[in-house]
């Protein structure tokens, strides 16, 4: 691995091992998600607790202080939304030439296993993977199951995690499942989580984050169950806590509690 490759590798994860990205790329098929209508204001409060931001290039020129940045994970696919007929009908958007202007630490592009365009975004995958190894830029692939939330097992995810690193994705997201261990053991370079099953409680994100750091992922790329939540900086804490500390959930849980209630 060149030492380009490597340096961006290290600032996304840490020199624990582990990592926090802190999605907000949601509108690039979503529009103005709840709680994510200022991008910029809405994450100015977290900033100083993640690791990496995973976002678009418009929202990172347009909302995003250069001189109070995080090392950037770049949202390179796209071209449909919510209300177009399938969002697995993606392309690549952004060039690594824009990339590389835009001084990223890597980049992120959505594939789609088992849809009518599995070809087409494995594909693009490979292409823009090239890209990146010529440039020393580490492409960081997500296993996207558009509206199709029932194919979130632990068969099927570590099918899609295993073909993305097959095809040279440095980093791979995914969802957290049962038998999340099966997931992460048959892919040979690290997994972040995105978001678990429906939740209702704090607890509840933090049981299924711990588990999954138990079973191989190397950290998580959580958006909305933060900047959603209605004390978004007590709950990026507690998961730091979980992530760089090994708290549990339950020490995860009092951190919160003393969070929200303006407690140290």
């Amino acid at each position: 691995m060149d030492w380009g490759m490597k340096n961006r590798m290290a600032q996304l994860i840490q020199s624990d091992g582990r990592c926090l990205f802190l999605p907000i790329d949601h509108g690039y098929f979503q529009g103005p998600t709840r709680r994510l209508e200022k991008p910029g204001e809405t994450i100015e409060p977290l900033l100083s607790y993640c690791d990496a931001l995973f976002v678009t290039r418009g929202v990172l020129r347009s909302s995003i202080d250069p001189g109070n940045a995080r090392p950037i994970i770049l949202r390179v696919s796209g071209g449909t939304s919510m209300v177009g007929k399938d969002l697995a009908n993606e392309g690549i958007t952004t060039s690594m030439e824009e990339a590389i202007r835009l001084n990223v630490a890597a980049v992120g592009i959505s594939i789609f296993v088992g849809t009518d365009y599995e070809h087409e975004s494995l594909l693009n995958l490979s292409k823009l993977v090239d890209e990146g190894e010529k440039y020393g830029i580490p492409v960081m692939a997500v296993t996207a199951v558009g509206k199709e939330m029932e194919k979130r097992d632990a068969r099927y995810l570590a099918l899609c995690c295993r073909i993305a690193a097959e095809l040279g994705a440095r980093v791979v997201k995914t969802y957290w499942c049962e038998d999340f261990e099966k997931v992460t053991g048959g892919c040979p370079v690290p997994v972040v989580m995105a978001g678990g099953p429906q939740v209702d409680t704090e607890l509840e994100v933090f049981e299924f984050v711990s588990d999954g750091i138990k079973k191989g992922a190397v950290g998580v790329n959580l958006g909305r169950n933060v900047w959603q939540n209605d004390f978004p900086v007590a709950m990026i804490k507690a998961l730091r806590a979980i992530i760089h500390e090994n708290a549990t959930p339950k020490e995860a849980q009092e951190l919160f509690n003393s969070q929200k209630s303006g407690k140290q």
